[in-house]
C-alpha cells in the first residue's frame, strides 16, 4: 500500500511540475508578470484538483491566465490606474494555439468551476456577442469590397526598391483593404453601444467604406484601385478616369445602401452623428492626416503610410487597454484557424445546404464561423435563404415602413375616437406615455446587470418608432372592439393602465427585436414593472390589430406568448392568481376558451 501512494504521490508532483512548466513556458511567451501568473497556477491548481480537466492542459491554463489578467489593474501616466495587465487575449490564444470559439466555450465551463462573479461573465457575454457581430459583418465587408475596388485577393503586393530614395509607394489595394476594416473596427470600439448591435455596426461599416472610396477617388493612383464597374461611379470617372480635383468627394452612401441591405435613413444617421464627427476628431488629433475640412488626402503616397501606421497603433493600444479581441485576426493569413472554423469546411457544409435546398448561396470565400448569430437562418414566404445583416435590415425596414408617414401623436381620428366615449381620456393617456418614455429611455441609456447602457440618439430612435407604432395600433384596436361591442363606451377599456402599459411594451419588444437588441424580453417588462400575465393578454390582440407584422417579427411574439404560458405566467408572484381568484378559482375549459376566441 505504502508504495502505491508514494507511486502515486510521485506522478501527482510529476503532473504538477510538467504543467508549471506549461504555464512558465506561456508566461515567458506572454512576457506575463510574475503577480498574474502566480494567482493563474493557484487557481488552476485549485480547479484541476477538483474536476477533470479535457482537452490540452494549456488550454485551461489560458483561460486561468485570461481570467487572472483581467482582474488586474497597471498603474499608468496620468490615468491612475487601467484595468487588465497590457495582455490582450489574442496573444494568449497565440501562445496557447487555442481558437476563438473553442476559448469561449471552455471559458464558459472555467467560470462554472471557479465561480467567477457575474461582472467576469457579462464581460464575457459582450466580448462573444461582439465577435459575433465581427464575424457576419466582415462576411459582408469583403464582396462589398471587391465590388467597390480592384480585388484584393490574388494581388500581391508591390516590393519596396531596396533604394532609400524611393521607399514611399503609392498604396497597394491590398493596403487599403487592411486599412479599411482596421479604421472601422477601430471606430466601432470607441462606440461601445454600436459594437454589439449588428444594425449599426454594418451601417458603420458602409460609412467607413464610403470615406475611404471618396478618398481613393480623388488620389493619384485611383485607376489601380477603383473598381472601373462599380455601379456607384460617378460620371467623370466613367469617362476618362479622371476626377477634378477641385470636386468634393462624392458621397456613394445611398448607393451601397441600394446595392447591398442598407437602410439610408439608418446609415446617413449613423455618418452625422458618430463617424463623420470622430474622423474629424481624428484629424484635429494629427491621428490621420489629410485635408481636415473635406476628409480627403488620406490615401495620398505622403499621408498613407503614417495613417496606416498611427490607426493601426492606436487599435493596438485599444485592444490592450479596452478592448480584448483583436478583430484584425480577420486579415490573417491564418484566420481560419484563429477563429476556429476551417474555410474548406465551412464551403463544404454551404454547398451541401445549396444543393439540399435548391437555393444558391452567396458566392463569398470568406470566413463563416459557426456562431449563434451567422448560424440563424431567417426563412421569408418563399423559404428565401438570406444572411443575417439582410435580415437585420429587411425587418427594420418592414417596421419602418409600418409607421411610414405617421406622427408620434394620435391621429384625427384617434382623437374623435376619445372625445366620442363618456369620459375623454386624451390627457391622461398623452400623460402615460411621456412618462412611459421618460422610463424607457432612462433604462435603455444605463447600464443594467445583462447589457451595457446605448446612447441617447439610439434610445430617441426606438422610441419614436415605438410611439408612433402604439397610436396605430391603438386605433385599429378601438375599431375593432367599436365593431365588436356595436359601438359600446370605450372609456373603461381606455381607463386601463395595465392594457396601455402593455401595449407600449408589445410595441417596444417589436422595435427591439426589429433592430437585432439584445435587450428583448423580458427586459421590457422589467423596465415597465409589467406582470408576464398581462403582457400576455395584449399580445394576440396586437398581433391581430397590425396587418404589417413580418412573419420573424409574429414568430418572436409567438415565442414570447410561449416562455409565458412555460414558466413566467405560474411563479408565485404572477398576476395570474389575483385573476384566478377573482373569478372565484373557477378556470374555463378548453370549450369556453375556444367559444370565447371564435366570437371574440
Amino acid at each position: 500500500m505504502r508504495g502505491e501512494e508514494s507511486s502515486d504521490s510521485e506522478s501527482g508532483r510529476m503532473e504538477e511540475s510538467s504543467v508549471r512548466r506549461s504555464l512558465e513556458t506561456l508566461c515567458q511567451e506572454l512576457n506575463m508578470d510574475e503577480q498574474t501568473a502566480a494567482e493563474a497556477m493557484d487557481n488552476f491548481t485549485a480547479i484541476w484538483n477538483t474536476y477533470t480537466l479535457e482537452g490540452e492542459v494549456v488550454h485551461w491554463l489560458a483561460c486561468a491566465l485570461y481570467a487572472a489578467c483581467r482582474k488586474g489593474s497597471t498603474p499608468t501616466v496620468g490615468k491612475g490606474l487601467m484595468e487588465g495587465n497590457c495582455v490582450s487575449l489574442t496573444r494568449i490564444l497565440r501562445c496557447a494555439e487555442l481558437s476563438l470559439i473553442q476559448f469561449f466555450s471552455k471559458m464558459r465551463k472555467w467560470a462554472d468551476m471557479s465561480n467567477l462573479s457575474q461582472d467576469f461573465r457579462l464581460r464575457m457575454d459582450r466580448l462573444e456577442r461582439n465577435f459575433e457581430v465581427s464575424t457576419v459583418i466582415f462576411r459582408k465587408f469583403e464582396p462589398i469590397f471587391r465590388d467597390m475596388f480592384v480585388n484584393p485577393q490574388g494581388c500581391e503586393a508591390p516590393r519596396q526598391p531596396r533604394s532609400r530614395k524611393h521607399r514611399r509607394l503609392p498604396c497597394h489595394i491590398s493596403d487599403v483593404f487592411k486599412f479599411c476594416w482596421t479604421l472601422f473596427v477601430y471606430t466601432k470600439g470607441n462606440f461601445r453601444m454600436i459594437g454589439d448591435d449588428l444594425v449599426n455596426s454594418y451601417h458603420l461599416l458602409l460609412c467607413c467604406l464610403d470615406l475611404v472610396f471618396g478618398n481613393a477617388l480623388l488620389c493619384a493612383n485611383r485607376k489601380e484601385l477603383i473598381n472601373p464597374a462599380f455601379r456607384g461611379l460617378p460620371p467623370t470617372f466613367l469617362a476618362d478616369g479622371c476626377v477634378p480635383q477641385s470636386e468634393l468627394p462624392p458621397c456613394v452612401l445611398e448607393k451601397l445602401c441600394e446595392l447591398h441591405d442598407g437602410l439610408v435613413v439608418e446609415a446617413k444617421g449613423i455618418k452625422q452623428h458618430y463617424f463623420k464627427p470622430y474622423i474629424q476628431k481624428l484629424f484635429q488629433k494629427q491621428i490621420l492626416k489629410g485635408n481636415e475640412t473635406l476628409l480627403t488626402e488620406m490615401l495620398d503616397p505622403q499621408n498613407f503610410i503614417e495613417n496606416n501606421k498611427a490607426v493601426n497603433r492606436e487599435y493596438e493600444e485599444y485592444v490592450l487597454t479596452v478592448g480584448d479581441f483583436d478583430e484584425r485576426v480577420f486579415l490573417g493569413a491564418d484566420a481560419d484557424e484563429e477563429i476556429g472554423t476551417p474555410r474548406k469546411f465551412v464551403q463544404e457544409r454551404a454547398a451541401s445546404q445549396a444543393a439540399a435546398q435548391n437555393q444558391q448561396v452567396e458566392k463569398c470565400g470568406s470566413l463563416a464561423p459557426s456562431t449563434p448569430l451567422t448560424g440563424r437562418v431567417y426563412l421569408k414566404e418563399k423559404d428565401l435563404l438570406v444572411t443575417p445583416v439582410s435580415s437585420a435590415t429587411q425587418s427594420v425596414s418592414r417596421l419602418q415602413s409600418m409607421v411610414a408617414g405617421l406622427r408620434t401623436a394620435p391621429s384625427e381620428n384617434l382623437l374623435q375616437n376619445f372625445k366620442s366615449c363618456s369620459r375623454d381620456p386624451t390627457e391622461s393617456i398623452l400623460a402615460r406615455v411621456k412618462t412611459l418614455g421618460r422610463t424607457f429611455k432612462e433604462h435603455y441609456t444605463n447600464d443594467s446587470e445583462d447589457t451595457p447602457g446605448s446612447h441617447i440618439d439610439f434610445a430617441e430612435n426606438r422610441w419614436k418608432l415605438a410611439e408612433i407604432l402604439y397610436y396605430k395600433v391603438l386605433e385599429n384596436v378601438l375599431v375593432q372592439e367599436t365593431k365588436r361591442l356595436q359601438g359600446r363606451d370605450m372609456s373603461v377599456l381606455l381607463e386601463q393602465d395595465i392594457f396601455h402599459c402593455s401595449l407600449m411594451a408589445c410595441c417596444l419588444e417589436v422595435v427591439l427585436f426589429s433592430y437585432s437588441s439584445q435587450r428583448t424580453f423580458p427586459w421590457i417588462i422589467k423596465v415597465f414593472k409589467l406582470a408576464p400575465f398581462y403582457f400576455f393578454k395584449v399580445i394576440e390582440v396586437f398581433i391581430r390589430s397590425e396587418e404589417g407584422l413580418s412573419r420573424d417579427m409574429v414568430k418572436h411574439l409567438n415565442s414570447v406568448e410561449e416562455q409565458v404560458l412555460e414558466s413566467r405566467a405560474w411563479t408565485s408572484d404572477s398576476a395570474l392568481w389575483s385573476s384566478l381568484e377573482v373569478a372565484g378559482n373557477k378556470v374555463p375549459t378548453v370549450e369556453e376558451v375556444s367559444r370565447n376566441r371564435n366570437t371574440g
